[in-house]
């Protein structure tokens, strides 16, 4: 670092990604990306307009992407924000909603939770999950602060229940309550029936994962008209034109293509299932998933050993140097034929293990 970044960030840690590394061909499940392609519509439109209008700013209010996804969940334009990935809407509400009392959130969970209040100089108020990787929904109750919660959590991908959410909603009246909905299309109980009742309810997800566009960089907020604004006069005052034209289109073809979506949905949804079946019978403690991805301990080697391992072998899978999470690894879900070669060299890794 230079000597003239300020002192509240010489100490940063910032996020780490999963990793991209370009010295060889990996069989890639460590950053849960989808393993289908976009919509045909995306790819449709976008090789239609790819070129005419990118002379011009994207439309900074983004009026068609927000009634497409407000369409879908049956709300209003004014119930939906929409950022460059859902990390910058994460960013947005840190910076909206921390003040001095900080922002409190599980532990292990999404790592940019910690990141964004370090980086924004606010309170931090990590709350351990339990000894299973449950939440525990009493601590999260009165605490009179806001709150972000992944729901299903990342890396652990349970989810918690509708009624425990609305107890931590209606015992924090007064404070943003932020559910990170990520992963909610593959399991889980969705916070949408709250938001009518609940004006502290601030649900956030992405194009990411079950819409096959990670690339593009689109993510969303559902929350009241109010919180809404607040998070557009943060946006404006930063970046109006975040989101590019092509992206834009993107998420308007994707969002309206419900039968490609339920059907890359529902093979991802199949191939877990499957996948964590094969991993338990060769005796590995697999976590029900409610996500895209499989948070799993190998039997007789630790967690990193078997990371190492794949990654020798050329599969990668993620591994959190952390204490509470040392025995197990993160497993993105990939193809049928990603997952066998997954289950191929897991098979080779435990019979070298016993030699």
């Amino acid at each position: 670092m230079s000597r003239f970044l300020v002192d509240r960030l010489q100490s940063l840690a910032p996020y780490v990604p999963g990793e991209q590394p370009q010295d060889q061909q990996y069989v890639k499940l460590n950053t849960n990306e989808s393993p289908f392609p976009p919509s045909p519509r995306v790819v449709e439109a976008l090789n239609r307009q790819i070129i005419s209008r990118l002379n011009l700013y994207p439309d900074p209010l983004a009026k068609v992407l927000c009634q497409s996804i407000a369409d879908t969940y049956a709300l209003s334009p004014e119930n939906v924000f929409v950022g460059n990935g859902s990390d910058e809407v994460l960013a947005f509400a840190f910076m909206a909603y921390g003040d001095a009392k900080g922002f409190a959130y599980p532990e292990p969970s999404y790592g940019f939770y910690k990141v964004f209040a370090r980086l924004f100089s606010l309170p931090r108020d990590p709350i351990p999950l339990n000894e299973d990787f449950t939440l525990p929904a009493e601590k999260f109750c009165n605490l009179r602060k806001p709150i972000a919660i992944a729901n299903p959590n990342a890396p652990t991908s349970l989810a918690m229940p509708l009624s425990d959410i609305e107890k931590i909603l209606r015992t924090n009246a007064d404070s943003v309550v932020l559910i990170d909905e990520a992963y909610i299309d593959f399991g889980g109980e969705t916070c949408l029936p709250l938001l009518a009742k609940y004006p502290n309810l601030l649900i956030v997800r992405t194009y990411s994962k079950s819409r096959s566009l990670a690339g593009g960089r689109l993510g969303y907020a559902l929350a009241s008209p109010e919180i809404i604004d607040d998070l557009n006069r943060v946006k404006n005052s930063f970046n109006p034109y975040s989101i590019n034209s092509l992206t834009l289109l993107a998420g308007i073809e994707s969002m309206r293509d419900t039968a490609y979506f339920n059907e890359c949905v529902g093979g991802i949804v199949a191939q877990r299932e499957q996948s964590a079946a094969d991993l338990r019978a060769l005796g590995f403690t697999v976590l029900d998933s409610a996500s895209n991805f499989l948070f799993a301990a190998p039997p007789r080697i630790t967690g990193e050993a078997y990371y190492k391992g794949l990654k020798a072998k050329g599969v990668l899978v993620r591994y959190f140097n952390d204490p509470v999470m040392r025995n197990y690894v993160r497993i993105s879900v990939g193809s049928a034929a990603q997952m066998r070669t997954l289950l191929t060299k897991t098979k080779e890794l435990l019979e070298e293990a016993t030699v």
